[in-house]
């Protein structure tokens, strides 16, 4: 079998299915799906979110100059999914899928309780690209659920929160884990036995 060429288009997938929250009140507050989201930068943290200047979300974004990313998990995959095909025009999206917006530390935007791991972003710049606007941005905080922490290392399991990813218009859980990074070179411990 052979390789076949396709016309040019985004095939970089999985994605993460992340809940993006925004607005600076209870009044305004939405919640926008987002697959096109991503690390940008590690030192200084910095992300970014593509969205289309037709969604309610996008004036949100652009006036407050804040967002939080929210990661998803198999037991909001419904909710999820349905904030992305209704509009926050006419939905209270938070009312109707029940989930709950607290107040963020470092933004107005809300976070999502429900999520496991919620990123607060400030915008740094707007990139008009096409179809989709570039927020990049500033992560000034990330609030973590305490029930994934290890008690004794501090360390965050998100595995344990059953994260889902988005792939050519599907859902899906997240698989076992394969290795650690670097496990490909790392080097055996010499175990000397008792004789």
């Amino acid at each position: 079998m052979g390789k076949v060429n396709w016309k040019p288009g985004n095939m970089v997938y999985p994605l993460p299915a992340a809940l993006i929250s925004c607005g600076w009140n209870e009044e305004n507050y939405n919640l926008i799906t987002i697959s096109w989201t991503g690390t940008v930068c590690t030192n200084p943290p910095m992300v970014y979110i593509s969205v289309r200047p037709e969604r309610h979300s996008y004036d949100l974004i652009k006036e407050s100059g804040e967002f939080v990313i929210n990661l998803t998990t198999k037991s909001m995959a419904k909710e999820t999914d349905w904030c992305g095909v209704k509009s926050g025009k006419d939905f209270n999206k938070f009312k109707e899928t029940g989930l709950t917006p607290i107040a963020g530390e470092q933004v107005k935007a809300p976070i999502v309780k429900e999520s496991p791991i919620s990123i607060e972003c400030k915008v740094k710049e707007i990139v008009s690209l096409g179809s989709h606007d570039m927020f990049i941005a500033d992560v000034v905080n990330v609030v973590a659920d305490e029930a994934y922490l290890d008690p004794e290392t501090g360390s965050f399991d998100l595995s344990k929160a059953e994260p889902i990813a988005y792939s050519h218009g599907h859902y899906f859980a997240l698989g076992e884990g394969l290795g650690r990074f670097g496990h490909s070179v790392q080097k055996k411990k010499n175990i000397k036995r008792k004789k």
